[in-house]
């Protein structure tokens, strides 16, 4: 076995990588922009590689990748499922594993306090793969903080410089991170990348889509032939602002994607359908009588009277979001608009709900992402 040194032109979907004391830590928001929000929440969703993957050429027929992951575990709360590494072999997914070990982030609901239990590096192996020379990519676990150990192969590992296909740089929340999606490749973004054919920058920061302003300036500054941005899920369960601030909110993290992108089809969606928050706003909360039988849900804890006084729904967030592109389109002609719902509406809740009344299934993540490779194939063009 031939070892490889990991490093930044192996890796595709990650901003930036932080050397460990065990290996690389892939980020997908720069040390600038980690430093500007002491939150707990974005602190793990950044740091976990969503659409993270390994890219290289090879004609080994064994490749062998060591990692150290840091899985979660909730108090009361069903085990979360480990972290899948999906391969693919000249884009086609081929094989999918595990790994071994890891730490263990231990989280109580109620209290918010956490700890954490320290594990050994596992080891990720695909063999009996084809011997002629191929593209390799190794897709790292959405939702488990990965750091990247060691690579090794039963033949030399050679680093694709070149990109022949259109970059698209996306931004959003749990559900564009991949929330509930079954592996890497099957997130919503990851399957229409793929059916557009386009190459996936992931910003999907799961609790995190706030319209900061350090989000905007990383998107700004990111290589990209065509953008999106999902925004108002997080605003309201988050119960972060009201509509006086949003609106402003939404304009300047416009205005900066538009001073690195002035020129790029860009696309605003809304709010997929979420029946706990289209007319009631948050803060959203654990529902802790479902935690007691061990099933997790979430519930919306805002009065939907306070909509008066300026609280936000989803209802609002899409009647405002559609207000400000019409309004800037008028002069922007690469941006666009798309409803939420038309990804994700009642009749598909009715067919497939939310199991925890805010994120998606496996199903429900293809569908989405099959419907969105329509709009994006519409905005490569």
């Amino acid at each position: 076995m031939i070892s490889t040194p990991i490093t930044a032109e192996l890796l595709r979907g990650a901003l930036e990588l932080e050397r460990t004391e065990n290996g690389l830590l892939p980020h997908r928001l720069p040390a600038w922009a980690r430093a500007q929000a002491a939150d707990p929440q974005l602190t793990m969703a950044e740091a976990q590689p969503s659409g993270v993957r390994l890219a290289f050429r090879t004609t080994a027929t064994v490749v062998e990748l060591d990692t150290l992951r840091t899985k979660r575990a909730y108090i009361g709360a069903p085990p979360r499922p480990d972290g899948v590494y999906d391969l693919l072999v000249d884009g086609r997914l081929t094989a999918q594993s595990g790994a071994t070990g890891g730490n263990v982030l231990t989280i109580d609901l109620r209290t918010g306090s956490a700890t954490r239990e320290p594990g050994p590096v596992g080891t990720v192996r695909f063999d009996g793969l084809p011997g002629h020379a191929k593209e390799l990519e190794i897709w790292l676990p959405h939702n488990e903080t990965t750091e990247l150990v060691a690579l090794r192969a039963d033949a030399p590992i050679e680093a694709i410089t070149e990109h022949t296909r259109p970059v698209w740089l996306h931004h959003g929340s749990s559900i564009s991170h991949g929330s509930d999606a079954a592996s890497p490749t099957t997130t919503w973004p990851a399957l229409a990348a793929s059916l557009a054919g386009t190459e996936l920058v992931n910003l999907g920061l799961a609790g995190s889509a706030m319209a900061d302003p350090f989000t905007a300036r990383t998107l700004r500054d990111t290589p990209a032939d065509l953008l999106s941005v999902k925004l108002g899920i997080n605003v309201v369960n988050g119960d972060l602002m009201r509509l006086r601030a949003f609106g402003p909110a939404v304009h300047g993290f416009l205005d900066t994607i538009r001073e690195g992108h002035p020129d790029a089809p860009l696309l605003v969606i809304s709010p997929l359908y979420c029946r706990i928050h289209e007319d009631t706003p948050g803060p959203a909360a654990f529902d802790f009588e479902a935690l007691g039988s061990g099933r997790l849900r979430f519930r919306a804890t805002g009065d939907p009277e306070a909509r008066s006084a300026g609280k936000l729904t989803l209802t609002v967030i899409r009647e405002e979001l559609d207000r400000i592109v019409r309004r800037r389109a008028a002069e922007d002609p690469n941006l666009h608009y798309l409803d939420g719902r038309e990804l994700y509406g009642e009749a598909d809740f009715a067919e497939l709900p939310l199991p925890d009344e805010l994120h998606p299934d496996a199903a429900t993540h293809r569908r989405i992402g099959e419907r969105f490779a329509k709009h994006l194939a519409e905005l490569v063009r």
